[in-house]
């Protein structure tokens, strides 16, 4: 995994699991992930070593990982979406195919309508 797909995977973990760091670690990988603070200015803003926050940083990464590995939320919401567009791609060709008047033309834009308003249920 290179730095921009770490970063990337780092901060949608983040999002599903930032719940069980502590504030302090949540705060770290926030600023800097999302904020794009070095290691020195979020030591510097908030009075500790660049090593604490490194630390902090690097124990925070190790939460989030273990627990993606062990309940693999992000994983299944990544397929969720996938499977999501895919339906919609699927039921729009059909629609296209049969055309808009025909039953199964009808019976895909519905399809086509839930895929839209549930794409970002997770």
């Amino acid at each position: 995994m290179d730095d921009i797909e770490k970063n990337i995977r780092v901060s949608t973990l983040l999002d599903y699991y930032g719940a069980m760091l502590t504030e302090k670690q949540r705060n770290f990988i926030e600023l800097y992930y999302n904020e794009d603070l070095s290691l020195a200015e979020i030591a510097e803003h908030e009075s500790i070593s660049r090593q604490g926050v490194r630390d902090s940083i690097k124990h925070g990464e190790q939460i989030l990982f273990e627990l993606e590995d062990k309940l693999g939320i992000a994983g299944k919401a990544d397929e969720y979406y996938r499977m999501n567009a895919e339906i919609n791609t699927r039921a729009r060709n059909i629609r296209k195919l049969c055309g808009n008047n025909s039953p199964a033309g009808a019976e895909a834009a519905a399809i086509e309508k839930l895929t839209e308003e549930y794409k970002d249920l997770l």
